[in-house]
């Protein structure tokens, strides 16, 4: 969803994610650009608000 807007995403941790069994402990991070970080914001809320996700 971001990359359709144009964002450029970086994922962190999802290797330590996968490794520790994937329980939640280590989330997955999403780096943007400064520039696009409210703009980015606004996406996720919503989209999680569509799907009924609390972030």
């Amino acid at each position: 969803m971001l990359a359709e807007a144009g964002i450029d995403v970086l994922v962190l941790d999802t290797h330590t994610s996968a490794i520790e069994g994937s329980i939640g402990a280590v989330p997955r991070r999403l780096m943007v650009a400064e520039d696009d970080l409210a703009r980015a914001r606004r996406l996720l809320d919503e989209a999680a608000r569509d799907r009924d996700i609390v972030l």
